[in-house]
């Protein structure tokens, strides 16, 4: 594109703070200081945005789509005022007013996207759970029951290789694309799970899980992005959600192998680890299927191809053209915000652009708090956990079932909250509940292991735990981390938070075996409620609310500065929230952080 066709399309908004913010080095965000979320064709005339649009078309291609992509730059510039534009027939304005009134009536092809993609998540929910049943045997059929720190390293395989590979997404989707990703990490969780079956030793059965991690690593942080990248913004929580949901659904349908396996006998762990291939098989065949995220076919500037996979994605041909116009303007933005274009250099722009490190900062503690929850130890060692309750083998896979299915089922109603309750209130709700759940659970252990309320109180508890989490910290992870970082930088972005989570889950799946034997279980259980307590009070100052804001728009709730966040947290928020609900007085108002100029 020209120099005169980029500076004719710059947003005419900018968020600046003052002089000093103004002359702050070329290539990044100002600090948002006054927390503005800004609509880049506000206060543009209609002749300017038809003279934008008109070579925007000449540029691309799109000179038989004209009319089209002047109602869209329209439609985007009056997003909550579009009823009196004369320009739109009454049934653009039907399907546009069908967006907030039936925000679920989509194309198949884009819920046949989400479903397929997020069906190759389930890999890694019944990995864990089939580790967890494999626990009970391989041990012992390798010699190794006594030594806690190997069966740890085995274990936590896959997430100390995805430390590797994760960094290997950026580079695998330029190259690629989404889909071709997908297809590639597809082949390392088919291939290496299988093999798992036909090991004769531990070192083995170690060298598959680590080849498994390849995958893994690169597939995580590339399923989420590629669903937050074709979804609307008014419900892009809920299908990026699926991912998850698709997580604990393998975990549930891991348990459910465990339990059909168990009876085999010291060859159990054969069958339990080697199963979870089979939610692999169908995303190789028909990944194919699937339009290519329209946002990475702009950032290759294949922008013809990009609207016809919008027009997939999209109710009609209106809304496909304001969705690429609108992000093609925000993306303007972003080149000229971030200057990187070599690996090194975007990577230093992670650590040192505001708005990019902020973005890195909020993703990092979110997965950290979730490994911090305690999750993975339960998925890994529940029915360690329960054995040492006193439950017989069969019982404890039975027990660890249980606990697989309230996971899925308490994991359905985010879907429906991440786009109204919010991913921060969701997590700031949860994080308490689940931190009394397992002091509750540790607790339990203390009651004498002939009393009849002792196992059915640590699995309540346990449950009960599986259920705040359902909704809450277990999807949010996958979603904020696909749509916190600019185009630019997404897929580093993403990478480098699989990194600190595989980082700091494998630490926890190493160390929990001897923290077990240690500490004993009520030691253990206090340990992690205590992290819960952690995470909560860390989230609620630093981490901003991501929810209803298109990919691009983010870059403006990214520019407030952290200290701007956390005082408004503690001087407004946390008043009113007192007022509100401790004192009940109704009419305690809230006043908004972020103020929206031309939305």
């Amino acid at each position: 594109m020209s120099k005169r066709s980029v500076d004719n399309l710059k947003p005419s908004t900018v968020f600046v703070e003052d002089a000093e913010a103004q002359a702050s080095h070329l290539g990044s965000y100002s600090q948002n200081v006054n927390a503005r979320i800004s609509n880049p064709l506000a206060g543009v005339s209609k002749r300017d945005l038809y003279d934008r649009v008109d070579r925007f078309c000449q540029e691309f291609g799109f000179e038989a789509e004209l009319e089209t992509f002047r109602k869209g730059a329209l439609a985007s510039q009056n997003q909550t005022d579009f009823e009196g534009l004369g320009e739109l027939t009454e049934d653009d304005k039907r399907h546009l007013r069908r967006e907030t009134t039936h925000k679920w009536h989509l194309p198949k092809a884009l819920y046949f996207s989400i479903a397929l993609c997020s069906l190759g998540s389930a890999i890694q929910g019944w990995d864990n759970t089939g580790a967890n049943g494999a626990n009970l045997s391989f041990p012992e059929e390798f010699g190794i029951a006594d030594n806690t720190w190997l069966i740890g390293v085995i274990n936590s395989g896959p997430t100390l290789f995805g430390l590797l590979s994760a960094w290997a997404a950026d580079p695998l989707n330029n190259w690629l694309g989404r889909r071709g990703t997908i297809f590639l990490t597809g082949l390392f969780c088919v291939f290496p799970v299988l093999a798992q079956a036909f090991t004769q030793n531990w070192w083995g059965l170690l060298l598959c899980r680590l080849f498994m991690g390849l995958g893994m690593g690169v597939k995580i942080s590339t399923i989420p992005v590629f669903s937050a990248e074709i979804s609307p913004a008014s419900i892009r929580g809920g299908l990026v959600t699926s991912f998850q949901l698709w997580v604990a659904f393998g975990t549930f349908i891991g348990f459910c192998s465990n339990l059909i396996f168990y009876r085999i006998g010291k060859l159990a762990w054969q069958f339990q680890l080697a199963a979870a291939f089979a939610p692999a098989v169908p995303v190789l065949i028909f990944v194919w299927f699937c339009p290519e995220s329209p946002r990475w076919l702009m950032k290759k500037r294949r922008y013809q191809e990009a609207f016809g996979s919008f027009c997939r994605l999209r109710n009609t041909e209106l809304i496909a053209a304001r969705d690429l116009y609108y992000a093609h303007c925000q993306v303007l933005a972003e080149r000229d915000a971030f200057s990187g274009t070599s690996l090194g250099h975007r990577v230093w722009e992670l650590a040192t652009v505001p708005r990019l490190r902020r973005a890195m900062i909020s993703s990092s503690i979110i997965v950290i708090s979730q490994q911090f929850s305690g999750i993975n130890i339960m998925s890994f060692y529940s029915s360690t956990i329960f054995s040492e309750a006193g439950y017989s083998d069969r019982d404890c896979l039975l027990a660890s079932l249980g606990f697989g299915l309230t996971t899925f089922v308490f994991a359905l109603p985010a879907v429906w909250t991440m786009d109204t309750f919010g991913r921060r209130n969701l997590m700031l709700f949860t994080f308490p509940n689940m931190a009394w759940c397992l002091l509750a659970a540790g607790l339990c252990f203390l009651i004498p292991s002939e009393s009849g309320a002792r196992v059915p109180l640590i699995a309540l508890f346990v449950y009960l735990f599986a259920a705040f989490y359902g909704p809450g910290i277990g999807p949010i992870p996958s979603i904020y981390f696909s749509e916190a970082f600019p185009l630019s930088h997404r897929e580093l972005g993403a990478a480098f938070t699989i990194c600190v989570n595989n980082a700091v889950g494998s630490a926890l799946s190493l160390s929990f075996p001897s923290l077990l034997a240690k500490i004993t279980p009520t030691g253990a259980f206090g340990f992690y409620a205590g992290l819960n307590i952690l995470a909560f009070v860390t989230i609620f100052f630093v981490v901003p609310e991501t929810m209803q804001r298109t990919l691009e728009e983010l870059d403006y709730t990214f520019g407030v500065p952290t200290h701007r966040h956390a005082k408004y947290q503690f001087k407004t928020w946390l008043p009113w929230f007192v007022k509100r609900y401790v004192f009940f007085q109704r009419s305690a108002k809230l006043e908004p952080l972020y103020k929206l100029e031309g939305l």
